[in-house]
């Protein structure tokens, strides 16, 4: 769990920035916005990998920094020295031309337009991101993560392209993620390919059943990932919780032997064995 104050500004340290940009999206028809942290002490001299971080089905491309403020998160641990210098994109993931998160946010077409979102950011956001900035551009440093609709659309869009994304975080995924067979169906793939394949949720989140079915056949395909299991529901103390534990593990070597360490509550006992959902 993140220690007390991980989330609170702290003046005297070095901060990163966060930026509006605006691609040309092919895919949707329109321009787009989106945001991007760039960690302190970033220079254009260097290289850095990329994190895609998603938002929710009520949110766009600031809920995160409205609710959970990454960046404060993510200075604090540069300035502990436990981050791998990265770049945050920060997209609005619900792929319309009125990607506003007005109205009947149920409403098929725009339930539709977060499945759509694969294409814009595939074509469209990372080619942007990879001629405006400094970055790897390759599968192994490239990540993708996100929170409920948005772990949906990672868990998705990251196993589904495996020569795009070596690392792949669902935090309370959403019903949107595809039955694990669906999620995973080259198994061995999937295993040569990834670095890191992170499934987390609270324990009192009524999602929790999404998680552990992808963790059951995860499991019994002996595939290896982490599944981080913490107090709390559908919100964003557990999301920056997540963001916490996640940020620190990217872009690094990887202990797949130390995973079940990451576990720290009991799954909860009415969501056992509900891999038929």
């Amino acid at each position: 769990m993140a220690p007390q104050g991980f989330d609170q500004l702290q003046a005297n340290i070095p901060q990163g920035k966060i930026d509006t940009v605006t691609y040309d999206s092919k895919s949707v028809g329109v321009k787009r916005t989106s945001l991007v942290y760039t960690p302190p002490g970033y220079s254009t001299k260097k290289k850095y990998p990329v994190l895609y971080l998603l938002h929710g089905i009520g949110g766009d491309q600031y809920e995160w920094l409205r609710n959970g403020q990454p960046q404060i998160i993510l200075d604090n641990l540069y300035a502990q020295g436990k981050l791998e210098p990265m770049i945050v994109v920060l997209p609005n993931g619900r792929a319309m031309a009125d990607d506003r998160p007005v109205g009947n946010i149920f409403d098929s077409t725009k339930v539709q337009a977060f499945a759509n979102f694969e294409k814009d950011l595939l074509h469209d956001l990372i080619p942007f991101i990879e001629k405006n900035y400094p970055v790897h551009k390759d599968q192994k440093r490239r990540a993708i993560a996100g929170l409920s609709m948005g772990g949906g659309q990672s868990l998705n869009f990251g196993l589904g392209n495996l020569d795009k994304f070596a690392w792949v975080g669902g935090f309370s995924s959403a019903p949107n993620t595809k039955a694990p067979q669906e999620l995973l169906p080259d198994l061995a793939e999937a295993k040569k390919k990834l670095q890191l394949l992170w499934i987390s949720c609270g324990t009192d989140d009524n999602l929790m059943r999404i998680s552990t079915r992808t963790h059951e056949y995860l499991t019994g395909n002996q595939v290896p990932h982490i599944f981080y299991v913490e107090p709390g529901g559908h919100d964003f103390k557990v999301w920056k919780n997540d963001l916490y534990v996640f940020s620190q593990l990217l872009f690094k070597p990887v202990d797949a032997s130390r995973f079940s360490e990451y576990t720290i509550s009991e799954i909860p006992a009415s969501t056992q064995g509900g891999s038929a959902e």
